[in-house]
């Protein structure tokens, strides 16, 4: 008897291409089980929702995340770039 092994695929693209021409793949997300987000891990994420990778619904169930988070993250990447991700950062960036 022979076995055929079938590979699920997500939905959405295998990868994506970033503005900087390097690509984005699911591999290089962060683990799912992620506890301690540092700016990297938020950076990635952002990117992926931003290029199409994965949409914002996906990420938040994904991760455990709120929309609220996910759109502060997206805001701060969009308009200070990844190092108003930093925790240590937001006071800084963030508008009153």
């Amino acid at each position: 008897m022979e076995w055929i092994m079938y590979i699920r695929r997500g939905k959405g693209p295998v990868s994506v291409m970033l503005p900087n021409g390097s690509r984005l793949t699911r591999s290089d997300l962060p683990p799912v089980n992620t506890d301690r987000w540092v700016a990297r891990r938020k950076a990635i994420v952002v990117a992926a929702v931003d290029n199409g990778l994965m949409d914002a619904e996906e990420v938040q169930e994904m991760y455990g995340i709120s929309q609220e988070e996910l759109d502060a993250w997206r805001e701060a990447m969009a308009r200070h770039g990844a190092s108003a991700l930093r925790v240590t950062s937001l006071q800084k960036y963030r508008q009153p």
